[in-house]
């Protein structure tokens, strides 16, 4: 389905390098999700309310928490999908960490607050009204949640976005946190115990170890991780693989957001070599780079001497 829906709203939907489609992508994502988790919350809220349950209707306004995540989330995708200016001559990429920052502070006060709500139902419980036909609504949204997980993966592996890994993360944690609470509304029927509290202490802690974790990876983000192996191996492979490159040392990549990587890197040519053909292999290199990576690399010559490197053609 999810496919169906980016080919009808996403002009160039393919062109995914594209930034407008990048943002396109990460709009209507963020619009998905605030119709889905608008429409978990009413029904959970209902169904908690009618019966008596703590742990759904704290499932209810971590849905409710969701819903202004995605908020954040379309916010941040319009931010960083401005043109880079005076100020900011990389552009604004850095927006949606950001909002990744933002979606996980989010996450974590819901969850603090249905904690101890939790908490003050297992120190007072009170009944559980079970309905067979109200617990199949709730495995209904079950689904939704899995959908969402879905989507949102899929989406933020085509366009490399940690507010949709971010997102997926909770719905596939949303999955299991009413998983549990389908499974305790049952058994507390049958079993006279405070499971419908501890539910909710359980629901409540995934959701504040999800937005830790969130928040966690983020601030790496923002803060300027080292580039993965992967990207190493890749860019000196393209260095390498040219023939008057005698070595290649001092690599650095700097994250401006998604899609916005730059690099500077040491190469070693014969300094028996003409400078307009150093230019020139360097330029290629260059482009080549941005071409296979996406990288925008700037390299910098180091001469050689032909006793260091042996002969040269």
């Amino acid at each position: 389905m999810i496919k169906w829906l980016i080919k009808k709203n996403i002009k160039d939907y393919q062109l995914t390098d594209k930034q407008s489609v990048r943002e396109a992508y990460g709009v209507l994502a963020g619009f998905i999700g605030i119709g889905c988790n608008i429409l978990l919350f009413v029904v959970k809220l209902i169904l908690g309310l009618m019966m008596n349950s703590i742990a759904i209707i704290s499932d209810a306004f971590n849905n409710l928490s969701d819903t202004g995540s995605s908020l954040v989330a379309v916010v941040g995708a319009k931010l960083s999908g401005r043109e880079a200016d005076h100020e900011h001559p990389y552009g604004h990429g850095r927006f949606e960490y950001i909002a990744s920052l933002v979606i996980s502070f989010i996450i974590l006060l819901v969850g603090f607050e249905l904690f101890k709500s939790s908490v003050s139902k297992v120190l007072n419980p009170e009944p559980v009204i079970f309905s067979w036909i109200l617990t199949i609504i709730l495995i209904l949204s079950v689904l939704v949640k899995a959908w969402m997980y879905s989507y949102n993966h899929y989406i933020g592996k085509l366009i490399s976005s940690s507010v949709n890994h971010a997102t997926a993360a909770d719905s596939l944690n949303d999955v299991i946190a009413t998983s549990a609470v389908i499974i305790t509304t049952i058994l507390g029927n049958y079993i006279q115990f405070p499971l419908d509290g501890i539910a909710g202490i359980v629901v409540s802690t995934l959701v504040m170890l999800t937005g830790f974790n969130i928040a966690k990876d983020t601030v790496s983000l923002l803060l300027g991780m080292s580039p993965s192996e992967e990207i190493v191996t890749q860019i000196y492979a393209i260095i390498n693989s040219n023939e008057f490159i005698v070595g290649a040392h001092d690599l650095k990549v700097h994250d401006y957001g998604p899609g916005r990587q730059i690099a500077s890197i040491h190469t070693e040519l014969s300094d028996q070599t003409n400078i307009v053909k150093a230019h020139a292999i360097v330029d290629g290199l260059e482009k080549r780079v941005l071409r296979e990576l996406g990288i925008d690399l700037v390299i910098h010559v180091d001469p050689i001497g032909e006793h260091e490197v042996g002969p040269i053609d």
